[in-house]
């Protein structure tokens, strides 16, 4: 028997970040939009728990027990009492280290590949307290669609989104560090008096008529700053997407993946192949949204030969 589960990528439409808390979390203002590039994590019986990925850039994914696809399996099996034994291989598609939650993305596939493989029939609210365990995003990889996360970002409502939004994805020559960005986001706003942080009025409407231009007017980065300030070079990239018609341009999260609002697939060829042959970005990906979160797409009786 084997388990296959896929899961989206996102971008943030709006990243609101409020001052540091006493726990060292800051209280976030997050608009989530799954976009359809997916990682694919497939679960078989094992007689202990062990990870592997292929895929782009699966060299720099961690294949012990901090990978948080291991996490999640021992999390599930610790709940209900049973053991971890299992094979979980990932087909990595989402960049690493990009800002897109694709590490998020494979502990919620996991989570939910688990659950269908050890018919644990965990309730949906269980599957998101675990999901919320081991990270502030992973809760919104399970949901997919488009979602406002409060508290660290872990707490989710749903929004209504009226269309399709299209968008390029631009990935740097290295990665940036989400806690590094963080303590830079602190660091920048020392001495301020930073605001509790909400979600755009504007912003949302956009969403719910599916309206691009309204988007692109409304999207907004607390973070940008500081990871501008940890690699000036996404400030090139940024200004070459939107030179190329970008309808708005923004940093992915923490960075440093920048992303590319556009009308339609058209001006998304046309902005992925400036970007391309600028220099300013390492690949580009296209992606639309909303997409589903984490769904089963396959569960056979035999093991795939992979």
């Amino acid at each position: 028997m084997s388990v296959t589960v896929r899961v989206p990528a996102k971008v943030n439409v709006q990243l609101g970040v409020g001052a540091a808390r006493p726990d060292g979390y800051h209280d976030l203002a997050n608009v989530f939009l799954a976009v359809g590039l997916h990682d694919e994590i497939t679960v078989t019986p094992a007689d202990e728990l062990r990870v592997t990925c292929d895929g782009p850039d699966c060299d720099q994914v961690p294949l012990d027990r901090t990978n948080l696809a291991a996490r999640a399996a021992e999390a599930l099996a610790a709940r209900y009492g049973r053991s971890p034994g299992v094979h979980i291989h990932i087909a990595k598609d989402i960049p690493v280290a990009g800002g897109m939650a694709g590490g998020s993305a494979d502990g919620a596939g996991a989570l939910v590949a688990c659950d269908a493989l050890w018919g644990t029939g965990a309730s949906r609210d269980e599957l998101l307290d675990i999901c919320a365990e081991l990270g502030s995003d992973v809760p919104f990889s399970l949901v997919g669609g488009a979602a406002l996360g409060i508290g660290r970002g872990e707490q989710l409502t749903p929004l209504e989104v009226g269309g399709t939004f299209h968008w390029v994805f631009a990935m740097a020559g290295r990665g940036l560090s989400t806690p590094a960005v963080f303590r830079e986001f602190d660091r920048l706003g020392e001495g301020t008096d930073i605001p509790a942080p909400v979600a755009s009025g504007e912003l949302l409407a956009a969403l719910a008529k599916g309206d691009p231009d309204a988007l692109a007017a409304a999207v907004s980065n607390d973070l940008q700053p500081a990871a501008l300030s940890l690699f000036p070079e996404l400030a090139d990239t940024l200004a070459t997407g939107r030179a190329a018609g970008a309808l708005t341009a923004l940093v992915s999260g923490s960075g440093p993946t920048t992303a590319f609002l556009v009308r339609g697939p058209e001006s998304a060829a046309a902005v992925a192949q400036a970007l391309l042959t600028s220099g300013t970005c390492r690949t580009v990906r296209t992606a639309s949204g909303p997409a589903p979160g984490a769904t089963v797409v396959d569960a056979a009786e035999t093991i795939p030969g992979r």
